[in-house]
This record gives C-alpha cells, structure tokens and sequence, in this order.
C-alpha cells in the first residue's frame, strides 16, 4: 500500500482545478442559464474519479499494482514540484482511512476496469474519465475530504460486489 504524499495532494488538487477552470466552466452566464446540462457535464468525471479512488484500494494484481505505480510517480512528480519549485517540503501527509476491497469488492473493480477501458476508447468523454481518474487514485488514500469520501465508495464498492457475485464472504 503506497499512501499519498503532500506532492501527490498538490498534483491531485492541481488536476482538479485545471479540470474545472481550463475544461468544465462554462461561464457565470451560462451556468445560470442551464445550470443542469453544465453541471451533467462533471459526471465523466466525477465517474473517473471515483474509479481512481476504487483503483488505489485495490491491495494486488496487476490493477494495483498500475494504480501504486501511478500513486508512485505522482507522489514523486509532486515533492519534486513541492521542494524545487516552491522551496516546500516533502513527505507524507497524515494518513487517510484505508478501507481495502473484500474480494467481491476487487471482482467489481475488474469489471469496472473493462468498463472504464471500453468508456475511454469508445466516448468523447476520455481526456474527462483519465483525468478524474488521476485525480481520484491522488486523493484516494488522503486524509481530507476526497480520502473520507473513499470509505464509503469502497463500502458501497464492496457490498455491490458481494450482491452482484453472490459469494458469501
């Protein structure tokens, strides 16, 4: 299990923000006038970072292992960005709940995984479904907010699997 640091906090808050500034907002004006359509304009997203959160609980198999790579880089790219380019500091910042996948919870996330493929290859919505996905495997394992939400999106994650697959856990 790799934990986010304060540099993968930062990466992940940054691709949130350049999400919502450089690619979601539409305009004060616009967004008065058909708040709903702009706002079903977050849920590729939203659904990317949910899958990023999911990804980072997953404990082993290759999928954990490409979501702890991931986390792995990220961290890095951040404490470097962290400590050479605002002269902050590194490390990791307090740790979040961790709530791991049940195997029922870990079947659902593998198809989940083809899903999320197939939804990337196959929509217009790709550039919106990997971004919310790094965000998500960014945050998922921080202690604020995003970290928090994570618990019961495993929860749910694990309880949807133990129904879907009827196995008794």
């Amino acid at each position: 299990m790799i934990w986010a640091t304060r540099g993968a906090i930062v990466v992940g808050l940054s691709v949130l923000a350049w999400y919502l500034v450089k690619l979601w907002w539409p305009g004060l004006k616009a967004l008065q006038a058909r708040p709903v359509e702009h706002l079903g304009r977050l849920l590729p997203f939203l659904a990317g970072w949910a899958y990023g959160a999911l990804g980072i609980l997953a404990v082993g198999g290759l999928i954990g292992w490409a979501f702890d790579t991931a986390l792995w880089v990220t961290n890095w790219l951040g404490d470097a960005a962290l400590v050479w380019g605002v002269g902050g500091t590194a490390g990791i910042s307090s740790r979040g709940n961790y709530l791991p996948l049940t195997g029922d919870g870990a079947g659902l996330v593998l198809v989940l995984t083809v899903l999320f493929v197939a939804a990337v290859k196959a929509t217009r919505s790709g550039t919106d479904l990997k971004l919310g996905s790094w965000c998500g495997l960014s945050l998922g394992t921080s202690s604020g907010i995003a970290g928090f939400a994570a618990v019961p999106l495993a929860q749910a994650t694990n309880a949807t699997g133990h129904i879907v697959f009827g196995w008794i856990g």
